[in-house]
């Protein structure tokens, strides 16, 4: 496959920064001592933003091989917005993604299509790579109606982008009624919604920007399940929750081509 694995670790509202040293090492060190190899799985760390400057300092002195990402990001680009981060600080602590649109800030914070459209088009602005979440609820799972739901979720966020855009950015899956539940879709209900965003893709773009966007499926993956997600041809990495805040555990996911 040329598109290279992204396993990204969403640390939610964990881990304050002095604990994230001790995490990013022990990641590290077990990747290091299983032989990982960058070129076959990226790793992505999405933490919060009090941490962001620490993990950046570590990375850099340790020359350790990992992407740096946040959680949400404003769509403003400076001003009186107390409270708000804007992308040209992200960009100055040298964040290379930001994960937009995931589910807790759409239930939570009321974040619409629309919103999530707008953080895409300034974090594309910026120079970083947005990891775009799209996903379903149970109650529209049980319709049958999960498929058309993700895809127009996909068509709001990626109004206005560019070809060019859309193939560099990174787009996730994740059903709702998956997410640190520890249900998880099958394999096949992965694939099943993970190939009709490449058909979307393919559809509003063309077939070559189709293949080349990167996608992920994020809901309860572990490292007993991650090998049979990654076969799917459609998924192209993974948006872990939980199991990022486990060394060993998310060691073993991102190295899933050894397991």
């Amino acid at each position: 496959m040329s598109r290279t694995p992204i396993m990204a670790g969403n640390w939610k509202m964990n881990i304050d920064h002095v604990e994230a040293t001790g995490l990013v090492e022990k990641i590290h060190y077990t990747l290091v001592d299983k032989d990982w190899d960058p070129k076959k799985s990226e790793c992505v760390l999405c933490v919060p933003f009090t941490d962001i400057r620490t993990v950046r300092t570590l990375l850099d002195g340790d020359r350790i091989p990992f992407g740096l990402g946040a959680q949400n990001v404003s769509q403003h680009d400076n001003g009186a917005y107390t409270g708000e981060i804007s992308t040209a600080m992200l960009k100055k602590l040298n964040v290379g993604y930001v994960v937009l649109g995931h589910s807790e800030r759409r239930q939570y914070f009321g974040e619409t299509d629309e919103l999530v459209n707008a953080k895409t088009l300034k974090v594309l602005g910026a120079g970083m790579i947005p990891i775009v979440c799209v996903g379903e609820g149970l109650d529209i799972r049980k319709a049958g109606e999960h498929v058309e739901y993700t895809l127009n979720q996909v068509r709001g966020a990626l109004a206005g982008l560019s070809a060019e855009q859309v193939a560099g950015l990174v787009i996730a899956y994740e059903p709702v009624w998956a997410i640190g539940t520890g249900e998880v879709a099958t394999p096949a209900d992965a694939q099943e919604v993970c190939g009709a965003i490449r058909g979307e893709v393919a559809s509003l773009y063309d077939g070559p920007t189709a293949e080349a966007v990167r996608i992920q499926y994020g809901g309860s993956v572990k490292s007993g399940n991650v090998v049979q997600i990654m076969d799917q041809p459609d998924i192209d990495g993974a948006l872990v929750g939980g199991a990022s805040l486990q060394p060993e555990e998310f060691a073993a996911i991102v190295r899933f081509y050894q397991l």
